[in-house]
């Protein structure tokens, strides 16, 4: 379930004087950080804590302005776009920098750049405007532990920018939308499976909500045949599960992981 946005903040803007007036969060204000301090001491010795800078520049700057408006004026390489894209990414490290400090042991970054058959935009223009930015954003969080796992979310098929993600200091790839265009979960781990770390990969758009049971168990197992053997995999959804998937195709999606995914594999 999803809030849906009314009036983009910044939809009328167009100069670098707008970008400036405008006023983002504090992002160490007091109490602003309580109940992750909280769950952090109380989770820390059993779990794996997570923190989430998920839309970390280019989903909320557009979201600011609105989509249409922000890819053109991308493209024509507005001065208030990179002024905006940089007014974000000063908020969003200082989110994470304070995760890293409260000691979570990996920060999900990422921004959705992909569609079902491509990108949203060029990869020369991702390596252009966004990669360099996030090589900051991987650098900054790793000067205060450099032992923090970073992984990347993206929906839908990014495949010529994931040898970029790597060369940054990528460690763990999310989420694989198997049904999106060269995104094939067996071929990707055969490609980047030495460097890279994937996150996902359990068909979301078909199998989890309008599958049988019989379909999630052999969803499940083929996922952990693909990518499984020697570790490197987290198995989850290709997105969130959600709301309209029936409870037994999510009990058997649980109960296939406990059964096929133990080590030793014996698929």
């Amino acid at each position: 379930m999803y809030d849906e946005i009314i009036k983009r903040p910044l939809a009328d803007v167009e100069t670098v004087e707008e970008v400036n007036k405008f006023e983002m969060p504090d992002p160490l204000a007091p109490g602003r950080w309580d109940l992750a301090e909280k769950q952090i001491r109380r989770y820390k010795e059993n779990f794996a804590i997570v923190g989430d800078l998920e839309t970390t520049i280019f989903e909320l700057s557009w979201n600011l302005v609105g989509m249409e408006k922000f890819l053109m004026d991308l493209v024509m390489e507005k001065p208030y776009v990179f002024a905006l894209i940089d007014k974000v990414l000063e908020y969003q490290l200082a989110c994470g920098k304070k995760m890293v400090e409260l000691g979570v042991d990996m920060i999900c970054t990422g921004d959705d750049f992909g569609t079902q058959k491509g990108m949203m935009i060029s990869p020369e223009l991702w390596g252009r405007v966004f990669k360099p930015r996030m090589q900051y954003v991987f650098e900054e969080l790793r000067k205060i532990d450099p032992t923090i796992k970073i992984a990347y979310h993206s929906c839908g098929s990014i495949l010529p920018i994931i040898p970029d993600l790597i060369e940054i200091g990528l460690d763990v790839f999310n989420p694989i939308q198997p049904r999106a265009k060269n995104m094939d979960l067996g071929k990707l781990k055969k490609k980047f499976g030495d460097r890279l770390i994937f996150f996902g990969g359990v068909d979301e758009q078909r199998v989890l909500p309008f599958g049988n049971t019989a379909e999630v168990k052999e969803e499940v197992k083929l996922r952990i045949a693909q990518a499984g053997k020697k570790g490197g995999f987290i198995i989850a959804p290709s997105h969130n599960i959600q709301p309209d998937t029936p409870l037994e195709n999510i009990y058997a999606y649980f109960k296939a992981i406990k059964k096929y995914g133990t080590y030793p594999l014996s698929l």
